[in-house]
């Protein structure tokens, strides 16, 4: 599996473990009109030695008709952005920037049978589910019309992995003052997400004088 090159590279296992605890993002295919894009939910497997994304589509999406097993599709995945002003760094003359993560994965799109789309329900409810603090949901619990109704609904596509590329800036090349000043301040942060990046920032760079929340 190829890694493309990045400012600051996530190796492939750490990128694909990424997406996998996302399991939300954006797929992208192009057709004679330009790019199509739907925000989607997918399931990560291990397939004949493949990673596979199984996502799927309203049956009247655009991109169901572009599955055809030889066109390329992207599917982004982020994480946690935070916007950075140049007063917060330690030293003087700093830019302004943005902090972020971000996985990209592409490679061919199939689609699938209608007879996989009970098996996908299953495996996307069982990852989603389990992520919650409760008994898990399933489609068994669903009336049964109504569930083989929303099943006919829908085209799951298979995206075969075969390029990852995972960026990750979280101030790595900032001396160990501005990184700490950064991280201090995005700890503050009355936003979740700030202060989830703030604890990387920490564990990238342990042991320095952060701030204790």
């Amino acid at each position: 599996m190829h890694v493309l090159r990045a400012q600051f590279r996530i190796e492939t296992q750490r990128a694909l473990e990424f997406a996998a605890s996302r399991g939300f993002g954006v797929i992208v295919a192009a057709d004679e009109r330009g790019p199509r894009a739907s925000h989607v939910p997918f399931v990560l497997t291990e397939r004949g030695g493949h990673t596979v994304v199984q996502i799927h589509f309203t049956a009247k999406n655009p991109l169901v008709a572009l599955a055809d097993g030889s066109r390329r599709f992207l599917l982004i995945v982020t994480g946690d952005d935070a916007y950075v002003s140049n007063d917060w760094y330690a030293s003087r003359d700093n830019v302004s920037t943005w902090l972020y993560e971000a996985v990209h994965l592409s490679g061919v799109a199939h689609l699938r049978g209608l007879d996989d789309n009970r098996g996908h329900g299953d495996a996307l409810l069982a990852v989603s589910e389990a992520r919650l603090p409760k008994e898990p949901w399933d489609l068994a619990q669903m009336e049964p019309g109504k569930r083989e109704s929303m099943l006919a609904a829908i085209r799951v596509v298979d995206l075969v992995v075969d390029e990852v590329e995972g960026q990750a800036k979280l101030n790595q090349h900032k001396s160990d003052a501005d990184h700490v000043a950064v991280a201090n301040r995005l700890a503050r942060s009355e936003e979740t997400g700030h202060r989830r990046l703030a604890r990387k920032m920490q564990a990238l760079r342990q042991g320095l004088g952060y701030e204790m929340p």
